[in-house]
């Protein structure tokens, strides 16, 4: 009897043992990186109110991790939690904390193989030729996807509160121009896809404007209208406190009825950088060149910072009517014509 009770407690431990080590093996396999040679991107949406367990059957729909159960349980034992909602940009390659970690600060916890920064004021032209040298992709390939109708209208449908029927006008040029935020981009890819680069640009377009949806609808202006105005004044200004003023200057003769005569709207007319504005230069026949068309351009003709997107929405409040940048780039404001020409032979004429 003995020997019966001693080989079934063994047997028993012995199945323990096995049992035990093949739970410990599944599980923490299923903590291991899906793929840890996996340079691809995933793009996963988490909703707004999502909690753990919706979470974790999301990151295992989307293939970023082995088991949604054991990954939850594993943040439950760890106690996180409080995860923000959003879209990012998650790879096979992570780990369950470094998950968490991205999931809690709304940022993915990983290192870039190379960033690739866009600086504010660039055309699409330019911009292309950023993303030549920071990739594989030429600059004509860059040209050519943000011409794509097909992919325009894909990109209309997936930011519908940024993206309108607007860029679609007749007169604009690059549909996608102004859209396109200036910011540094961390990349995840040894060869990333042109699309995903556009798109991340776009996400963080969305992410930039959307606070000010409100302010714009109280205003009865679109987000066309706002990155239009924008990028004139990235083209304008040279320096911060000056956004705002220009920005009145534009507001005050819009409302006097006065043409903008910004020079950045006729070097665009003209599709070239011009290191000055000739008289005949203003004559161009086209829709941007605001000397001979009231009020905006029908497009951005570049992308804008944050800082010239606050001063469209919050301006000072002046009389201003004219201004004129010295040959230092330190910009001089006046009311009157009279005062205008005034700096004009102090600041140019007579500083040459």
């Amino acid at each position: 009897m003995r020997r019966i009770v001693l080989i079934v407690f063994l047997a028993a431990l012995l199945l323990l043992i096995v049992g035990g080590t093949a739970a410990y093996t599944y599980v923490s396999g299923a903590l291991k990186p899906v793929d840890p040679e996996s340079e691809k991107v995933v793009e996963v949406d988490i909703p707004i109110g999502s909690n753990l367990d919706s979470i974790a059957e999301v990151l295992e729909k989307n293939g970023i991790i082995k088991n949604a159960k054991i990954f939850k349980y594993y943040a439950k034992f760890n106690n996180e939690g409080e995860f923000q909602a959003g879209k990012y940009g998650l790879t096979k390659a992570m780990t369950p904390d470094e998950l968490i970690e991205s999931l809690k600060t709304g940022k993915v916890y990983r290192t870039p193989v190379f960033t690739i920064t866009i600086p504010e004021g660039l055309t699409l032209d330019q911009i292309s030729k950023v993303v030549e040298k920071k990739t594989n992709h030429t600059a004509k390939q860059f040209m050519d996807l943000v011409q794509d109708k097909e992919f325009i209208n894909r990109m209309i449908e997936m930011h519908p509160d940024i993206l309108t029927d607007e860029i679609l006008n007749e007169h604009i040029k690059f549909p996608l121009e102004g859209y396109l935020y200036p910011a540094t981009y961390p990349v995840f890819e040894e060869d990333p896809s042109l699309e995903s680069l556009v798109m991340m640009m776009l996400d963080s377009t969305d992410k930039a404007v959307s606070p000010y949806a409100e302010a714009l609808a109280e205003q009865k202006h679109s987000v066309h209208w706002l990155m239009t105005f924008a990028s004139l004044l990235e083209k304008e200004a040279t320096a911060e406190t000056d956004r705002k003023a220009i920005a009145s200057v534009f507001y005050n003769r819009m409302e006097e009825g006065m043409p903008l005569q910004t020079d950045p709207t006729v070097a665009y007319a003209h599709g070239e950088h011009l290191s000055k504005t000739m008289y005949s230069d203003l004559e161009i026949d086209d829709a941007y060149n605001t000397y001979k068309n009231p009020g905006l351009p029908p497009g951005p003709i570049a992308n804008a910072g944050m800082s010239s997107i606050e001063a469209v929405l919050d301006p000072v409040q002046s009389d201003y009517l004219y201004f004129l940048a010295d040959k230092d780039g330190n910009n001089h404001f006046a009311k009157t014509y009279e005062e205008h020409l005034k700096n004009r032979d102090k600041y140019i004429t007579n500083a040459k």
